[in-house]
């Protein structure tokens, strides 16, 4: 297909985004990982042959903050969305769209698995470590795994939105009703009962005389390949002010939906206690998810049973054991570990009771692994919920968050948690060190005068 041939919305976004790449430093920042992963995707897309995912546009945008500044960015970001948001609408216009969206997530919701893995043998690798030459090596390492997952994250969402505005359309041209599977309610004060729903597929259509040749997917740009040597350090970008120098979207990298990005940042008042909820209930409502989320494995519905998992993941902390033992009874092992890792992102309070269910079930490794990646997150986000919680008189809770993140994090990383309130947050990080180690509690004080935040 020609430039002319194209559809005018995919035509004018591609015109915007060579006009965009003009104006940056395409030797630095984001757009040199862009272009050194993958040069036959940045073409496609410069050429209107392919419309990127957002967070590359994003990424762009912040290399676009970094050398312009932060207010040139925030002009630019709401025309990107606009003509970005249009182009995608026309792209999935084409023949063969909804087929080619599934099989895109199907290979982005591999990858998503593939880096939560990563990081969880990372952070492994961390905790052996030899030498504080190792140690660097190992964050530069999961810097990069962590940014390959929330792509993935963001990638995944942004497919299956697309994928369900194309079953919107199917559904009002006469397509059957959609299944449904009740989710039954947290607490007290919300509707009767939630509902996810699952679309049955269409009917197969003709298969094409020649096969098609399956997509790279979320592997373009900065999704790493297995064989792929990451570069030094990952792109620095201009800090994001409270107000936010880029639009917050449905779909991209600031507000991807799932139990990862369920109020991690913010930790909630302290909800009304939840009903007690029998042993009975727990189990239909376990064994209801589970045959579902196998049938949905069996038909091959891979994005439908990744939507699942993110709803299981909001569940009540006592159903946790009880979804382990089916899951992993069923053969669905696997799905065990993505739901473990989707719900590492909970609020804090929330995090920290999922580990204690598992502990007390005898599934300790579990409890630990979760709060292990939970405390994955920015420094200050951290300081943030132990402060939330403090606040709220949960000192166990901000403990049990905070012994972790000493543990797992290096202390030049730890040290930057304090900032939110240093005279709070430096005696709780400087106990838990102690707890550790005498060369910890030094190792974190260093860090901590380093940074200016103790003398």
């Amino acid at each position: 297909m020609t430039v002319d041939q194209l559809p005018g919305r995919v035509r004018e976004f591609a015109s915007y985004l060579n006009g965009l790449l003009a104006r940056l430093d395409q030797g630095g920042g984001w757009c040199a990982v862009f272009w050194q992963r993958d040069p036959d995707g940045m073409q496609a897309c410069l050429g209107g042959r392919e419309v990127p995912p957002w967070d590359v546009v994003e990424a762009l945008l912040q290399d676009l903050a970094t050398v312009h500044g932060t207010e040139a960015a925030r002009r630019e970001a709401e025309q990107a969305r606009r003509l970005h948001a249009d182009a995608l609408a026309a792209f999935d216009n084409r023949p063969g769209a909804r087929q080619d969206l599934s099989d895109r997530l199907d290979v982005t919701l591999r990858e998503q698995r593939y880096a939560a893995e990563r990081l969880a043998q990372l952070g492994r690798a961390l905790d052996s470590a030899h030498s504080r030459e190792q140690a660097e090596a190992l964050h530069i390492d999961l810097a990069w795994a962590r940014d390959d997952h929330e792509r993935a994250s963001a990638r995944c969402a942004e497919l299956r939105a697309r994928m369900a505005r194309l079953e919107h359309r199917a559904e009002r041209a006469g397509r059957p009703p959609a299944e449904t599977l009740t989710v039954t309610p947290e607490r007290a004060g919300r509707p009767p009962a939630e509902t996810l729903t699952v679309t049955p597929e269409p009917a197969p259509a003709p298969a094409p005389a020649k096969q098609r040749k399956r997509r790279r997917g979320s592997a373009r740009f900065a999704g790493l390949a297995e064989d792929e040597a990451a570069p030094g350090a990952v792109p620095q970008v201009a800090p994001r002010t409270a107000d936010a120098s880029l639009p917050e979207t449905a779909t991209g990298r600031r507000t991807p939906r799932g139990a990862r990005f369920a109020g991690a940042v913010e930790a909630p008042a302290r909800p009304e206690p939840a009903p007690a909820e029998s042993d009975e209930e727990s189990g239909r409502a376990v064994a209801a998810a589970v045959e579902m989320l196998e049938r949905l494995r069996a038909e091959g519905r891979t994005g439908e049973a990744h939507a699942l998992l993110a709803e299981v993941a909001l569940w009540p902390a006592a159903r946790f054991p009880l979804l382990a033992d089916a899951l992993q009874r069923t053969g669905l092992g696997a799905d065990w570990a993505t739901l473990l890792w989707e719900a590492a992102s909970l609020p804090p309070a929330r995090l920290v009771a999922a580990a204690d269910a598992l502990t007390a079930a005898g599934r300790t490794d579990d409890g630990r692994q979760i709060l292990r990646q939970g405390v994955a997150r920015p420094a200050p986000e951290i300081g943030e919920a132990v402060l939330a919680l403090d606040t709220e008189g949960r000192h166990r809770e901000a403990r049990a968050l905070l012994d972790t993140y000493v543990q797992v994090r290096p202390p030049e990383e730890t040290a930057h948690s304090a900032e939110p309130d240093p005279q709070r947050l430096v005696p709780l990080l400087l106990r838990s060190a102690q707890e550790i180690s005498d060369q910890r509690h030094w190792d974190l004080l260093h860090a901590l005068r380093v940074a200016g935040l103790a003398s």
